[in-house]
């Protein structure tokens, strides 16, 4: 099992809004941690969520198979999907962040 890193100080990414509700306690661990890790709230929150979305197998594996059965074979263009060219991100980019409760 890998572990959690938190980085001291880290560079912001592009943001996406995500609205939702945090419980209280999780609140508090997240502000207490961002405070320890000099960091942003958001990008704690983010870098949980990376974690923890790479931590499910099934996950990762249902994702492996949407990314290869949506690659053009050779010989086809290729165009984006919506959903990727109206958020103007790549599939490598940082998952988008849940914003503050």
């Amino acid at each position: 099992m890998s572990k959690l890193k938190i980085e001291h100080g880290a560079s912001k990414v592009n943001l996406v809004l995500l609205k939702t509700n945090i419980e209280d306690g999780i609140s508090q661990d997240i502000d207490l941690m961002a405070t320890w890790s000099d960091n942003e709230r958001r990008y704690i929150v983010n870098e949980l969520l990376r974690f923890a979305l790479t931590q499910n197998e099934d996950f990762m594996r249902y994702k492996a198979e949407l990314t290869s059965s949506s690659r053009p074979t050779s010989g086809t263009k290729s165009t984006s999907s919506p959903a990727r060219s109206a958020s103007g991100t790549s599939p490598k980019s940082d998952p988008s962040p849940v914003a503050q409760a």
